[in-house]
């Protein structure tokens, strides 16, 4: 039988290795390349093609909210699982909204990860008991008390979140336009747009922004321009 191949893309250096070496025990998955970051995994997944991407939401220079995005809209049969430090469940409806098929907590992930790589090869979703009970609860009370009003979130392109990321990460336009590979004038633009978007008018907005809305972590160090 054909093993479930797998695209392992984690920042963290030893929790990297430490999935590889769990994943490498099941006979029926195999991972066929790993990245670092959320720009490595979107090049890569057009390279391998794998059947799966487990991948890290928080990520430098590209989270996995946003890297999700661009694979699914460049591979639509890419199937993706979210590892994450956060129950939050803001994050798991974004991450629903975007198409992934699970969403597991770091902490308890080495317990089920390689049952929900096979749920999710054989067509179903997968997320961590805290994370399914939660969704069933949301979903009881939905019913019982009605559709919720719900106001229509901004829609930024690829490039402007991306742009927003760096941003937030404290990088100056023109790091910015090096990491991007675009020009100065084109990450101005960028970051107008953003802000005409957002109604936000400074850079301290915009990584508050960003860490309220998960493209950053917090705990991650930013400077204010």
């Amino acid at each position: 039988m054909k093993p479930i191949t797998i695209l392992l893309v984690e920042d963290h250096q030893i929790v990297r290795e430490g999935l590889n070496a769990l994943l490498k025990l099941e006979a029926d998955i195999q991972i066929i390349a790993q990245a670092e970051n959320g720009h490595q995994a979107v090049t890569l997944v057009g390279e391998v093609s794998p059947d799966i991407v487990v991948m890290d939401i928080a990520m430098p220079l590209l989270n996995g909210l946003e890297a999700a995005r661009q694979m699914l809209k460049n591979a639509p049969a890419t199937k993706i699982i979210f590892l994450s430090a956060h129950n939050d469940m803001a994050y798991v409806h974004k991450a629903i909204s975007i198409g992934v098929s699970g969403y597991l907590i770091k902490q308890t992930a080495a317990d089920v990860l390689p049952e929900a790589i096979r749920q999710v090869a054989s067509g179903k979703s997968f997320f961590s008991p805290l994370i399914a009970k939660r969704l069933d609860d949301q979903s009881r009370k939905t019913r019982a008390n009605g559709s919720p009003a719900t106001t229509k979130p901004v829609q930024l392109t690829s490039r402007e979140s991306e742009v927003l990321q760096l941003i937030a990460e404290g990088n100056a336009n023109k790091m910015t336009a090096d990491i991007l590979k675009i020009s100065i004038k084109t990450v101005e633009k960028h970051r107008q747009s953003l802000m005409e978007k957002l109604d936000i008018h400074d850079t301290a907005g915009l990584t508050r922004h960003a860490i309220a809305h998960g493209v950053i972590e917090s705990i991650i160090q930013v400077t204010i321009l």
